[in-house]
């Protein structure tokens, strides 16, 4: 190389350096200015539910230590599909988020969808899982464990059936991964909400579901159902006689629900990040960690990677159940 090759290569280096630079700083000052007005976060489904709960909980908190106000958007529909649409497709600037829960990794497995549950957005964080569902049957079934129920079903394959809320929804997959872990066939009964299907499990007209916690508690304390197993990791203090599935004998299941936020694709990594730090803060604190307890939640963060990974691995676990049960996205 010449020498005047060799300065005007030193200069090339330098300009594209201080063009670097320029850029971090500017992305450094951008993200300490955000945000500058209001966020609008989308709840793909209605008002006073537990996802909408839980959106309001934590992230007015958020928006709160950066004086902005946090606009909920709900947009039910479609089992999640429509407000999940409009969050996918709204600007990537920081100022529309996504917030859902485990459902939008169930989702792709059992329905076309007008968009991807993973490319099209741009994880930020967990915030909260459930302490898991009760498996509760009505007292008439004979069986007190899990063994027992086991035993049963694969005695009399036709014998016991259990309700669900929606095909593809939590208490559907999640008691399709038990009997697959299980070895057993169940039949199923849909049911368009929970309602419904906890009055018929309480009057017999169902042999068993998977229940969240605030409906099974007080069923289980009055005797209208028994509770065999929590699916969580371990046990619920407000039920501590009763065991989890894995303490039962099932190895390898653990089901839980998850509650997190989303941006749209390609929303700026500094807006990402400086979200999720926040919320980890939010999360941790004793008024909201009191009021999860009191909801049956526990706190759950994650990184941005960390949360990609496990919505992956939701999606194909829920593809094997689907495969398993001949369901094809319709």
């Amino acid at each position: 190389m010449t020498f005047t090759a060799a300065r005007q290569h030193r200069t090339i280096v330098a300009a594209a350096l201080c063009v670097a630079a320029a850029n971090t700083a500017f992305a450094q000052k951008a993200a300490s200015d955000y945000p500058t007005r209001p966020i609008r976060v989308i709840v793909p489904y209605f008002a006073g539910g537990p996802m909408d709960v839980i959106g309001r909980l934590v992230g007015q908190k958020v928006l709160a230590a950066w004086g902005h106000n946090f606009v909920i958007d709900n947009r039910s529909g479609a089992g999640g599909i429509i407000g999940t649409e409009i969050a996918a497709k709204s600007a990537p600037d920081g100022y529309t988020m996504l917030h859902t829960s485990s459902g939008h990794s169930m989702l792709p497995a059992f329905n076309k969808l007008p968009y991807d549950p993973v490319r099209d957005f741009t994880a930020v964080s967990t915030a909260c899982r459930t302490v898991g569902y009760v498996l509760g049957v009505h007292p008439s079934v004979p069986v007190k464990s899990v063994a027992e129920l086991i035993a049963l079903a694969k005695k009399q394959p036709d014998r016991l059936n259990y309700g669900n809320s929606g095909i593809g929804g939590v208490l559907h997959v999640g008691t399709e991964m038990f009997n697959a872990a299980a070895g057993i066939k169940l039949t199923t009964v849909q049911y368009k909400g929970i309602g419904q299907l906890v009055t018929d499990l309480a009057g017999g007209h169902i042999d068993m579901s998977l229940l969240t916690t605030s409906s099974a508690v007080g069923m289980v304390r009055t005797g209208k159902v028994r509770a065999l197993a929590m699916t969580g990791a371990t046990r619920w203090k407000q039920l501590p006689e009763v065991p989890t599935v894995i303490e039962a004998g099932v190895k390898d299941y653990v089901f839980f629900a998850w509650f997190g936020f989303w941006y749209p694709a390609r929303t700026p990594a500094e807006y990402v990040n400086k979200f999720q730090r926040e919320l980890v803060k939010v999360v941790a604190a004793p008024d909201v960690l009191a009021r999860f307890d009191e909801l049956g939640f526990e706190a759950f963060t994650q990184s941005p990677a960390e949360f990609t990974k496990l919505v992956q691995a939701d999606i194909e676990k829920t593809h094997k159940i689907a495969a398993r049960l001949g369901y094809k996205p319709q």
